[in-house]
């Protein structure tokens, strides 16, 4: 599929949507590279924060639905909960319903541990958008609106 491009964009020619497809998810891939790399020195793995950071957004998971919130075998997800509980970042407490399984959740350090790391990433960040140009961070929040809607399609 072609698609017409509107020259007062600033981009020249046809792109087509496979093109833009590309050029949007690499983008997206090397800027998630490098605000992953923005964080407070210490030794969690990126597994691990990934894993601390899901709880914090579910709120509380078993280990199967963290695993596959994470993508990881469950074993892989035990060895992981594993190393954040010897650090008092994650609890378990008994399921409501089902006394064969547990529930995970973070814990207050847990929660300060990501704060530290979102607060990291989110300087950074700042301070890149600070150094553009005002009419390339206007651009930058009206494409965040529209990556806003992909995301929820």
């Amino acid at each position: 599929m072609e698609w017409p491009v509107v020259a007062d964009h600033g981009l020249a020619g046809r792109e087509s949507a496979d093109e833009l497809a590309k050029t949007v998810r690499e983008s997206i891939q090397r800027l998630n590279r490098r605000i992953r790399q923005a964080r407070p020195v210490g030794d969690l793995t990126f597994s691990q924060l990934s894993a601390l950071t899901s709880l914090q957004l579910a709120g509380a998971l078993t280990p199967r639905e963290l695993a596959d919130v994470e993508r990881v075998q469950p074993p892989t997800m035990t060895k992981i909960v594993g190393k954040l509980e010897e650090r008092g970042l994650v609890a378990r407490t008994p399921h409501p319903t089902d006394g064969r399984q547990v529930i995970l959740s973070a814990t207050e350090q847990g929660q300060a541990v990501h704060a530290q790391f979102e607060k990291a990433r989110n300087e950074w960040l700042a301070s890149q958008l600070a150094a553009l140009a005002p009419e390339d961070r206007e651009t930058l929040a009206k494409a965040s609106e529209i990556l806003q809607k992909i995301s929820r399609a």
